[in-house]
């Protein structure tokens, strides 16, 4: 069987493990080669789609008017929004800096943070520029497909 009839099958059971296990998003690694694949729709779409169900939690935010924090509006607040189910991790290593803090400015691609299933570890890329507004998971602890972790003020500037 040839290398390219092989990563074929193995992309075809990739495929599967997918549909079966409602997944958006499924990445392997084996001696040297890297697969990664998605479903649904583009990475780009999926801010629109996810920015109906998280405001719904934006209501305390927008309540606490009295703050000296600039306003914000719901509108250019986007939400980062877990690919998989797994354990959220702020930082690469327990001993390592955080990749971000609140109120740090990111570039589109910049990685948020680690998401690991199944002994994966997997990086989540901001999918805008702007400043993070609020860090909504908690390191170590699970995470939920669609769930957000994230909330990005896509009108701020650095």
């Amino acid at each position: 069987m040839s290398k390219n009839n092989q990563v074929d099958k193995d992309i075809h059971h990739l495929v599967e493990l997918l549909r079966k296990h409602d997944l958006a998003e499924l990445e392997v690694e084996h001696q040297g080669l890297r697969i990664r694949v998605r479903r649904g729709v583009s990475a780009d779409a999926v801010p629109a789609v996810l920015a109906e169900p998280a405001r719904p939690a934006l209501h305390p935010l927008e309540e606490s008017a009295g703050s000296a924090a600039p306003e914000v509006t719901s509108d250019a607040l986007v939400p980062v929004a877990s690919p998989i189910v797994g354990t959220f991790y702020r930082s690469p290593s327990p001993d390592a800096d955080p990749y971000v803090e609140e109120g740090d400015y990111v570039k589109k691609g910049q990685v948020l943070c680690v998401v690991e299933a199944m002994k994966l570890m997997n990086e989540i890329e901001s999918e805008v520029d702007g400043r993070i507004h609020k860090i909504l998971a908690e390191s170590t602890k699970p995470v939920e497909y669609g769930q957000p972790l994230f909330l990005i003020d896509s009108s701020a500037t650095p």
